[in-house]
């Protein structure tokens, strides 16, 4: 297990994780809880590098039912979900503690957005260097190369270190007047 970059504390029975135990993937993402013949099993907790977590019931390692709670404090519901639908596209802490004054644009849910490294783009979990097709965590930890499918949809719709004017170009004539 360590030599995969795994770690576990907690119980062991026959050789086996078993009992009550904090298991941490290469990832980082932590399981705490009930284990049994080495498989998550009974109640535990998944906490994610961003900050989210999913509470749950496992059998043979197989998750029966749970909760997702994003880093936020945002629950997600399977049914009647109204965050972020056509009606409704402001951000989770926009609706907990109201609008920016206008003039002022609020461009994350983290209000001041981070600060993306030169070249990098903001892929949600972390920083994606188009250049080697790697994110890194927040912290700078590895999660991931990123797949040719993965890279267009960062390179199309997330945030970027630099600047690009997309807006109207006036006519040299319109501004001599």
């Amino acid at each position: 297990m360590e030599f995969m970059g795994s770690s576990y504390d907690g119980d062991y029975k026959n050789g086996r994780m078993e009992g009550m135990g904090d298991y941490t993937i290469p990832t980082h993402t932590r399981y705490v809880g009930e284990m049994k013949d080495g498989m998550f099993h009974g109640k535990g907790v998944l906490h994610f590098p961003n900050g989210s977590k999913y509470e749950g019931t496992w059998e043979k390692g197989i998750s029966k039912q749970g909760k997702y709670t994003f880093s936020d404090g945002l629950e997600y519901k399977e049914t009647d979900w109204d965050y972020c639908n056509g009606k409704d596209r402001r951000f989770y802490s926009e609706r907990c503690n109201g609008l920016k004054p206008a003039g002022e644009s609020q461009f994350t849910d983290r209000d001041p957005p981070r600060l993306i490294p030169d070249g990098c783009y903001d892929s949600g979990d972390g920083f994606y260097d188009p250049n080697t097709r790697v994110i890194k965590d927040y912290d700078g930890n590895f999660l991931r190369n990123a797949d040719d499918e993965e890279h267009e949809w960062i390179v199309r719709t997330c945030r970027k270190s630099w600047d690009e004017f997309i807006g109207h170009y006036p006519r040299s004539s319109t501004l001599e007047k």
